[in-house]
């Protein structure tokens, strides 16, 4: 005998069978039962959700010996032959291999004809959007004044490619996505019909990998029962289906929290190896990882909306404290990103391996006050001790200064420094200390020879050596500085200070500002130089806030905001420079001009 698969088997004949769609079953009942269908409807709506099944009940309704009713008997000859699909009066086109205006032409002319055993004549077009436009314009007239006893079913999984004059002809249905919970009790339904013993994670499962398709969900669960055995498992589900089980995820999250890049890209082979659905793991990744972030931030208050196995309960809310609140978020969001591009990557495998490294090292990249800095960082970090301060004096937010500080020991170049040329010189979880590359700073930088240009190596090999830089010891400090004193040179640590001051609820001068800004730091003093005139005016304005953070990061040192230059136009610039006696001599031999001209801070 010819094995049926289960969506065969178990298809819905009435509305009540249906699983799902609420909604759509009680309009197209009523309606039947009233005897006033539509012309024409328009089901809408994913792959597997019913919209067919429901077209074929709703012929069976109007065409039933009982007529007009809610529900199709299914014992009289009319419902017999419909679900046989040999009814003369009960069409069921597929809109792929009729798509042209012939065949459009040709239906519009059976139209005409009466229906010969039942009450209405039935046209079912599954697949709709695959007709041409020249067969949906044939089709216009007939949609707007059919004939009587005609209805029109269309059923489609691209309602956005029908034409808005067909679309405003029909009464639109759009099927939804089958919830988990409600796929699982249909799966389970048909499972104690098949007199078969099951777990209830692996119904779950299926119905997850379903993803609110019915049909897709009947098919998987086909595919695991072929296996045989006398219970249907969880392990055998994912085995049979190619998915991950709760270790390979456990092992993953505990990869992910010790920022071990080793063991993700060893667990990556292992997902390879045993043939893992790549989509579908990213999926389970993005559900787990927004598990734990609910679990995080509302604790177990959100377990009974999670509807969690309690095994899996158990190992969630072990591992969520593991990870900051940010760290989960971030990953969750990239993960929901992933779903979209590594299924459509040419090289999926290298997109998930390179997605999970990320995700392990995402607490580095994250902004700080936000990223949960691990433990064991915090205890290797080297933390130089207070100079002069008591021990009780110490509290929570020079520690965290202090911290910050030691990752930014900056490099310091002859002449302006731009903030952002700092460079760490000591990474997160070292033990080593921070080292300092200064050079004095230079106050007066000779204009260069422009008779003799010379190479950027010519220009290394004349600039003067390194000199040493003294800090600045404990007696130019208050006694209550709360922090080492500051290096020649270290703005970026400084602009650290200044952020986590903020979150800590102080004033603090512009953020974008301060690190926008050209700094020159000697021992005599402290030269802000800013690029522009309203950056010199809002500095002005923020003074008494600047001098206050920095004589609460420790610094007391005199302060001179420089203003800049007066704005020159391209061809003032021009004409002085052409009149410098070092370029006249080459321009009128080379008898050339200066054609451009441009401000050394413009960007170019």
């Amino acid at each position: 005998m010819k094995h049926l698969s289960l969506a065969t088997r178990y298809r819905p004949q009435n509305f009540a069978q249906v699983a799902g769609q609420d909604m759509v079953k009680a309009v197209l009942s009523r309606a039947a039962a009233e005897d006033r269908p539509a012309a024409a409807y328009l089901l809408s709506g994913t792959r597997g959700v019913g919209k067919t099944t429901i077209a074929r009940i709703f012929a069976k309704t109007l065409n039933c010996k009982d007529a007009p009713c809610p529900e199709p008997c299914n014992q009289c000859e009319q419902c017999r032959k419909i679900t046989q699909g040999a009814h003369v009066d009960v069409a069921e086109i597929d809109g792929a291999s009729n798509n042209g205006v012939d065949d459009a032409r040709a239906l519009r002319e059976n139209i005409g004809y009466a229906p010969m055993e039942g009450r209405y004549k039935v046209f079912i077009i599954d697949e709709a959007h695959m007709l041409s436009r020249a067969a949906f314009n044939a089709l216009l007239k007939t949609l707007e004044e059919p004939p009587e006893r005609v209805v029109f079913i269309f059923a489609t999984t691209e309602a956005n490619k029908f034409p808005i004059t067909i679309v405003s002809r029909c009464q639109h249905f759009v099927f939804r996505h089958l919830s988990e919970d409600r796929l699982v009790e249909h799966l389970s339904g048909v499972l104690h019909k098949e007199n078969m013993n099951f777990e209830p994670g692996a119904v779950r499962l299926i119905a997850r990998r379903a993803a609110g398709s019915v049909r897709d969900g009947m098919s998987l669960l086909d595919q695991t029962l072929a296996l045989g055995g006398d219970i249907l498992t969880e392990e055998i589900t994912r085995q049979v289906l190619g998915l991950a089980g709760q270790d390979l995820f456990a092992e993953l999250f505990g990869a992910l929290q010790g920022q071990n890049c080793a063991a993700v890209a060893s667990l990556c082979r292992r997902i390879l190896q045993e043939g893992v659905d790549i989509g579908f793991f990213v999926r389970e990744l993005a559900g787990n990882l927004r598990t734990l972030f609910l679990l995080r931030q509302c604790g177990q208050d959100i377990l009974p909306s999670l509807h969690l196995p309690d095994n899996e309960s158990t190992i969630w809310q072990k591992i969520a404290p593991n990870f900051s609140t940010a760290h989960l978020h971030a990953a969750w969001q990239m993960a929901l990103d992933a779903q979209q591009t590594i299924g459509k990557n040419p090289e999926p495998s290298a997109a998930l391996e390179l997605l999970l490294l990320n995700l392990a090292l995402l607490p580095r990249l994250l902004p700080v006050g936000q990223a949960s800095m691990p433990l064991d960082t915090l205890q290797s970090t080297p933390v130089q001790p207070p100079t002069e301060t008591s021990q009780a004096e110490a509290t929570a937010n020079t520690t965290k200064s202090t911290d910050l500080r030691s990752h930014y020991a900056p490099r310091l170049t002859p002449g302006d420094v731009n903030a952002s040329s700092f460079v760490p010189t000591t990474r997160p979880g070292t033990t080593d200390a921070p080292t300092y590359d200064e050079k004095a700073p230079n106050d007066s930088v000779p204009a260069p020879d422009l008779q003799t240009p010379k190479t950027a190596l010519d220009r290394e090999a004349q600039a003067p050596a390194p000199q040493e830089v003294q800090p600045q010891t404990s007696q130019s400090m208050s006694s209550t500085s709360p922090v080492p004193p500051l290096k020649p040179g270290d703005w970026q640590a400084f602009c650290e200070f200044c952020s986590s001051r903020q979150q800590a609820g102080h004033s603090v001068p512009s953020l974008p500002l301060l690190r926008n800004i050209q700094v020159k730091w000697t021992e005599n003093g402290l030269y802000l130089h800013p690029k522009a005139t309203t950056q010199f005016q809002q500095l002005q304005r923020q003074r008494e806030e600047l001098l206050a953070a920095l004589e609460a990061f420790g610094v007391h040192t005199p302060l001179e905001i420089v203003a800049p230059p007066p704005y020159r136009s391209e061809a003032e610039l021009i004409e002085e420079y052409s009149q410098r006696p070092e370029l006249r001599h080459c321009l009128d031999v080379l008898k050339a001009q200066i054609k451009i001209c441009r401000p050394e801070n413009d960007g170019n």
